[in-house]
């Protein structure tokens, strides 16, 4: 099965479960720290080492973010490890994410500069953004030194 399918089947399955619990919100943020911790080196080397057994796998996961997460992400976590499928916890999350902020109406916009603008500029290019598209505006800034002038402004469509 394509990685991009197994992520969004999980994730809309999450999404789907969250939304009719009424708790969209607090599973978001947990997607946001399995997000975080998927990136840090010890945790990526516990999801991809084939040697650890699936339940000593969800007993460190556990143990790490188990108090800290929902019932419902804490279960579908356990449910990717148990089918094999920890590996695609980081798109999982990210898949999670996008569809929640789809569902809320929410375009994520990236400003790549030369330079870091002030916040006074930020809320400016937002306020465009928000009144061309009829939507709320994520916007994420990004600053790279290789541009020599201007800016380049993305904006991911609904």
């Amino acid at each position: 099965m394509n990685d991009g399918k197994i992520s969004v089947r999980y994730a809309k399955a999450l999404f789907q479960s969250a939304l009719d619990r009424k708790i969209l919100d607090k599973v978001y943020q947990d997607m946001i720290l399995v997000s975080e911790i998927c990136t840090l080196e010890e945790f990526k080397e516990l999801l991809e080492n084939p040697v650890i057994k699936p339940s000593k796998k969800t007993t460190i996961i556990n143990n790490t973010i188990g108090k800290r997460i929902e019932g419902i992400t804490g279960s579908m976590i356990a449910l990717v490890v148990k089918n094999g499928r920890e590996t695609f916890l980081p798109g999982i999350a990210r898949e999670f994410m996008r569809t929640t902020k789809e569902h809320n109406g929410i375009t994520e916009s990236v400003l790549t500069t030369a330079v870091s603008i002030d916040d006074n500029l930020k809320q400016q290019i937002s306020d465009i953004i928000a009144g061309i598209f009829k939507t709320k505006v994520e916007l994420k800034e990004v600053v790279d030194k290789n541009i020599i002038g201007g800016f380049i402004l993305r904006v991911k469509n609904n």
